[in-house]
C-alpha cells in the first residue's frame, strides 16, 4: 500500500468521507432541474467536511487545526439544512432522510470530540 496520511487514520474523517459518498449516491436520482441547485449544494457541503479535516491535519497549531474542524462542522450543519429541504420537497424518501440524519449525528459527535481534543 502507498503512503497513508495521518487524516486517513482518523475515524471522524473516515465517517465524514463515507457520508460524502452516501450523499452523492442519494442525490444521483434528484431531478435534472436540481443539478445546479440542491444536488450541487449537498454534494459540495458533503465533500467539504472530510476536505477540511484533511487540510486541518496538515496545520501546525492546535488553534489552526480546530479552525478547520469548525469549518467542517459548519458544512455538516449546511447538509442538515439541505436534506430537510430535500425531504420537504419529496426528493428524499423518509427512510433515506432518517438514515442520513443518523449518519450526520454520528459525524457530529465525532467531530465535536475531535475539535475538543484539539483545543485541550
Amino acid at each position: 500500500m502507498s503512503y497513508e496520511f495521518s487524516f486517513e487514520k482518523l475515524i471522524v474523517w473516515q465517517k465524514a468521507k463515507d457520508l460524502a459518498v452516501q450523499l452523492y449516491r442519494e442525490t444521483q436520482d434528484f431531478p435534472k432541474a436540481e443539478q445546479f441547485g440542491l444536488t450541487s449544494q449537498i454534494r459540495r457541503a458533503g465533500v467539504s467536511i472530510p476536505s477540511n479535516l484533511a487540510e486541518g491535519s496538515a496545520r501546525q497549531t492546535a488553534k489552526d487545526k480546530a479552525h478547520f474542524s469548525t469549518m467542517a462542522f459548519g458544512s455538516l450543519s449546511e447538509i442538515t439544512n439541505h436534506i430537510i429541504i430535500a425531504k420537504e420537497l419529496e426528493l428524499l424518501k423518509e427512510e433515506n432522510y432518517i438514515r442520513l440524519r443518523q449518519e450526520i449525528a454520528e459525524v457530529s459527535r465525532l467531530l465535536t470530540a475531535y475539535r475538543n481534543s484539539q483545543l485541550r
